[in-house]
């Protein structure tokens, strides 16, 4: 008989709660980062390229690789597989480098 990870952890998950995705309702699970909440919701991309606009998600998923920026309760270049995803949080997608405000 075919175990589930969770049955083979002991994991007991804490309820769901949401967080939002350009306006839209993501559920999230506690523990889970910004990037495992908005991939079981199906969505893969959340940032662009700054040459072309390309779209972008996660790649390595442990904060090397930087293709997971996302802007986060308004705060641009947060590499969303490291952020634990809160209740609450809004994330949007980030178009280019994040920080045209700045002036880079």
């Amino acid at each position: 008989m075919a175990r589930t990870p969770v049955e083979l952890a002991g994991a007991e998950p804490g309820p769901s709660f949401a967080i939002t995705f350009d306006g839209r309702d993501v559920p999230a699970l506690p523990g889970q980062s910004v990037a495992a909440a908005l991939w079981a919701a199906g969505i893969l991309a959340w940032r662009t390229t700054r040459e072309g606009g390309r779209p972008r998600g996660a790649f390595c998923g442990i904060g090397q690789c930087y293709d997971c920026l996302a802007t986060v309760n308004g705060r641009p270049n947060r590499r969303a597989c490291l952020v634990p995803a809160r209740p609450g949080d809004r994330v949007t997608t980030q178009e280019g480098h994040g920080c045209a405000d700045l002036a880079v």
